[in-house]
């Protein structure tokens, strides 16, 4: 894999640095495997926009992010540690969709415009990070059931095609899966948006 990469970077030198900056985020028993070596790398090319070898992993820089895989194979900490590669202009925020969710229960519809066009007096939107997309629940507000996550995902959608703002997720669910939790449409907007890079289904639990 690593004869491959012609790059202007030193991918073993981020892979160093990512490790530690994970050690300072998670603690001492935070460890980069070689086994993950290939997915780290092109996420690497993807925050740090090394446009080249982008080209080499057939990564799309416009598009977003689908990090998938079962469950602790560490993308969320992968996610939040690409944070710290990212250039200003494409910064992000991670947030569960969980979260999400709850948030929903509280306030309603208007958590859908928050999430995807921005706050109702902020009319920017931004780039986020959906964590763990498939962990919500259906909703009931005010006995009306809402499948939050797909209403905020078209409409994300929407605002990637007006205004190329980006959207990065990250989900234990198949495509199929997508398909079955949150309708054809939802998956067809995905293809659209996001660049799939996805974890070996064999992986350990590493937590």
């Amino acid at each position: 894999m690593e004869t491959e990469i012609k790059s202007h970077y030193n991918y073993e030198q981020v892979i160093i640095w990512l490790e530690k900056k994970g050690v300072e985020l998670y603690g001492n028993h935070f460890k980069i495997l070689e086994t993950d070596h290939p997915i780290i790398y092109k996420l690497i090319a993807y925050f740090l926009k090394d446009k080249p070898t982008c080209f080499q992993f057939n990564i799309d820089l416009n598009k977003g992010i689908l990090l998938s895989g079962p469950v602790g194979c560490g993308k969320t900490s992968l996610l939040n540690l690409m944070k710290y590669l990212t250039p200003t202009e494409h910064k992000f925020f991670v947030k569960p969709c969980r979260d999400i969710s709850f948030e929903f229960i509280q306030d309603g519809y208007e958590i859908i415009h928050k999430y995807s066009k921005g706050k109702l007096y902020q009319s920017e939107p931004k780039t986020i990070c959906f964590d763990d997309l498939g962990t919500e629940n259906n909703l009931k507000y005010f006995g009306n059931e809402c499948n939050v996550m797909a209403e905020i995902l078209l409409s994300r959608y929407d605002i990637f095609t007006t205004k190329k703002i980006q959207t990065h997720i990250t989900t234990n669910l198949s495509a199929s899966e997508i398909e079955t939790h949150y309708g054809n449409r939802v998956r067809s907007r995905m293809r659209e948006m996001v660049n799939l890079i996805a974890f070996d289904k064999t992986i350990l639990d590493k937590r």
